[in-house]
């Protein structure tokens, strides 16, 4: 009988059937896997989050602070080294350089031409993109759209889905085709400054692609084609035909919640944190790593490890005044009349009580004799 947690026995079991060792071999990597099972356990009462604090302040202190930028493509910078780190760990709504990493289907991908016109489609096309000139005809009171042919055709995109995005965008303003140009023009007389917002707004009008996506980059690896992109839209990413659904990548955090739920942004926490201590060349154990997620994301949402995210919910007020904003926390603790238990480690060195740590977490009950 096996001490080993029922999900790493059927993974050993998995690799018994495929490799085939003898019984006696069996007998021999099922103990090994058990002592390093139980080297790895944790020992109650240990003071695990010192231990993560530590083995992240010391090596990050040799973190770099620089971004990664792809060669020949402009906007394609990749935060990296300490302050991606410090995006993750904080829980920054959007992350300074948001990329997508789309692996293409093998049918999509047989010949460049192809990936290139899925790369195309991947990539955003704002109406400014496709234009000669956007410019206001003071006399008539319209904004006339000079297209440019040859971008449309680059792009793959009619006059008729230009048009309706335009109606889609303006409803109120009446949409005439003229021979070499659009004229959007309003039912009443519009104001000169109106105009020029308007104007601004047509610039910026979602024709086709990805929104947010800027920039796109193929890239052949063994694999096959993945397209990096500069921005992230898994949503939109997701509906696409030619992408390989099971192996989309993106590093927006809250993204990835929002569309995929929380156990899969817990996941993308634990990737991305590795993946800068790796490309930093530094060693932490991933079991600090997992630690740290688990405790951003155990409420169902993302909380970063700051005063307004997991520290400042800690239940006893000594410990939240002991961060930050000591008297605000007091204030505001006397006001409401909150009481502290001093179950954990910071509250008790304030008071200088034992901590409930190590030999400090157990209570000992004796018995005395009469005499």
């Amino acid at each position: 009988m096996t001490t080993l947690p029922e999900h790493l026995q059927k993974e050993l079991e998995e690799h018994f059937k495929k490799f085939k060792p003898n019984e006696k071999q069996k007998q021999e990597i099922t103990k090994r896997i058990e002592t390093l099972y139980e080297d790895a356990k944790i020992a109650p009462g240990e003071a695990i989050g010192i231990i993560t604090a530590e083995s992240f302040g010391e090596p990050s202190t040799q973190m770099t602070i620089s971004s990664f930028h792809f060669a020949g493509v402009a906007e394609m910078n990749v935060t990296v080294g300490l302050v991606r780190l410090i995006e993750v760990f904080d829980a920054r709504k959007k992350p300074s350089t948001p990329q997508m990493k789309l692996p293409l289907k093998a049918k999509y991908s047989k010949t460049s031409e192809m990936v290139k016109e899925v790369s195309m489609k991947i990539k955003e096309t704002k109406l400014g993109d496709i234009t000669e000139e956007i410019s206001i005809n003071v006399a008539k009171g319209s904004i006339e759209i000079i297209l440019d042919k040859k971008k449309m055709r680059d792009t793959d995109i009619k006059l008729s889905h230009i048009l309706t995005r335009l109606k889609e965008s303006f409803k109120t303003l009446t949409l005439k085709e003229l021979k070499d140009s659009i004229s959007l023009k309003g039912k009443d007389e519009i104001k000169l400054s109106e105009l020029y917002k308007l104007k601004e707004k047509a610039k910026t009008i979602h024709i086709a692609g990805l929104k947010g996506i800027t920039q796109v980059l193929p890239i052949k690896d063994d694999d096959g084609y993945v397209i990096h992109t500069a921005g992230s839209n898994i949503e939109d990413a997701l509906a696409m035909e030619e992408v390989d659904k099971s192996k989309i990548t993106s590093n927006d955090v809250f993204e990835i919640a929002k569309v995929l739920g929380i156990e899969a942004a817990r996941k993308a926490i634990i990737n991305e944190s590795l993946k800068v201590i790796k490309d930093q060349g530094l060693d932490i154990d991933i079991r600090h790593i997992i630690f740290l997620a688990d405790v951003m994301t155990r409420g169902g949402v993302i909380k970063g490890v700051t005063r307004t995210g997991i520290t400042g919910e800690k239940e006893s007020v000594l410990a939240r005044a002991s961060f930050e904003t000591p008297m605000k926390h007091i204030i505001n603790a006397t006001l409401i009349g909150e009481r502290d238990d001093l179950n954990s480690v910071v509250e008790n060195v304030i008071i200088n009580q034992p901590v409930p740590l190590g030999t400090g977490l157990p209570g000992l009950v004796m018995k005395s004799n009469k005499k």
